[in-house]
């Protein structure tokens, strides 16, 4: 076992003043001292290195510091959406301790007397603001660090755009310090900017006729942006189901279409790749991962199998170009062992497909048939939509 040489504390608004005297004790003994500016200035002493930009580049900093005495001030608690949490993933546990302090979520649960387990804590802290739509269900209470100043306007506009203009926006500034502030209105009636140092606490509340969305499988057709290429929606929720997601799980959605099945891959809890070769498909992909609240959707424009990543998927869904030569054969050579393949056929060609591949692999097939119930002149009768081939196997 190694001896640890990296040390990250944590820190709050009043500095220095609102340490122990352990880590203290740590800070002055330091042989150097890494951090942001708004910390280094909190510090007299004189080796210190701020974080470099891009952040991309602190690893590399770190590593030409390996063996020193090296001191990381972190803001609050470090392993909440902190550097702590980052630099753990670089380095081994024997060589980081870690000093945690009262954090952004705690201090801000405090001053409004809210139970932080009944709180969801989130950063829009250099991510995309829109992750924010998964997350929006009346009487839901968020936690959300903010990036700077001016996110808790542009969260009200989201929050208003969504339906959800009449939450209780609370945002609180500079938590734990002599600069302390708490600001609150409804995001409708939101304007001006904060400090940049700020958490927002958000109550949602629906306007009326907004449109809620379950995280279940199966969410409306018209939720998504699309040109007639679309899973629909009983079918999507059978092929989830299918597909059986898991929080962390990677699934790539081969043909996606508006990408109706990697969203709701992504709703619950899994990452994503979009394959589209269609330019406008693409585009609308983006445009609903952004507005159903997964953001971090990658998509990748191009023709399967030539395009398909570099990565052993979890699971593969095949919704579009089943027949096209080597397909199938592409995609379950790219699974991982015990990973899952899904396919849907709709055509003669694709049934084909997937009986070849059924006869190679085993597995799987079911019919799907769905009718509606539709006006025929004074009357009303069942109108059946084309039926889907399914086909599931799980790799060895």
């Amino acid at each position: 076992m190694t001896a640890p040489w990296l040390t990250v504390i944590g820190i709050g608004e009043e500095g220095l003043d609102g340490l122990g005297s352990a880590s203290r004790a740590l800070i002055k003994g330091a042989d150097i001292i890494v951090g942001g500016e708004r910390h280094l200035a909190m510090v007299d002493a004189v080796n210190t290195r701020c974080w470099p930009s891009p952040f991309a580049e602190a690893k590399a900093l770190l590593e030409t510091l390996r063996g020193r005495n090296v001191v990381i001030l972190a803001s609050g608690d470090p392993m909440h959406f902190g550097i702590g949490a980052t630099v753990s993933r670089w380095f081994p546990d024997d060589s980081i301790v870690i000093v945690p302090h009262p954090g952004a979520f705690s201090l801000a649960a405090a001053a409004l007397g809210w139970a932080v387990q009944d709180c969801l804590c989130l950063t829009v802290h250099g991510r995309p603001l829109e992750a924010l739509h998964l997350h929006l269900t009346p009487n839901r209470k968020l936690l959300v660090l903010s990036e700077d100043g001016q996110t808790p306007a542009a969260t009200a506009r989201l929050l208003e755009k969504a339906g959800f203009g009449p939450s209780e926006l609370v945002v609180l500034e500079h938590l734990g310090g002599p600069r302390q502030a708490i600001r609150r209105a409804s995001a409708d009636a939101w304007v001006g900017e904060t400090a940049d140092l700020n958490i927002m606490a958000i109550t949602c509340r629906a306007a009326p006729g907004a449109k809620m969305l379950s995280l279940g499988a199966g969410l409306p057709d018209d939720a998504f942006d699309h040109d007639g290429q679309l899973t629909k929606r009983e079918i999507r929720a059978l092929t989830l189901s299918t597909l059986a997601p898991l929080p962390g799980e990677l699934l790539w959605d081969v043909g996606a279409g508006c990408g109706s099945v990697a969203i709701e891959w992504m709703r619950a809890g899994g990452i994503a790749v979009a394959i589209e070769s269609h330019a406008k498909r693409a585009e609308m992909i983006g445009r609903n991962a952004a507005r159903l609240g997964v953001p971090g959707l990658t998509l990748i424009q191009g023709h399967a199998p030539d395009s398909l990543p570099y990565s052993d998927p979890d699971a593969i869904f095949v919704g579009g170009g089943v027949s096209a030569p080597g397909m199938l054969d592409a995609c379950w050579a790219a699974l991982k062992p015990g990973g899952r393949l899904v396919v849907n056929a709709v055509t003669a060609e694709g049934e084909a497909a997937l009986l070849a591949c059924h006869r190679r692999h085993g597995g799987q097939m079911t019919r799907l048939s769905l009718s509606r119930l539709a006006p025929v002149g004074g009357f009303h009768t069942w109108h059946p939509a084309m039926a889907v081939t399914q086909y599931k196997a799980i790799k060895p």
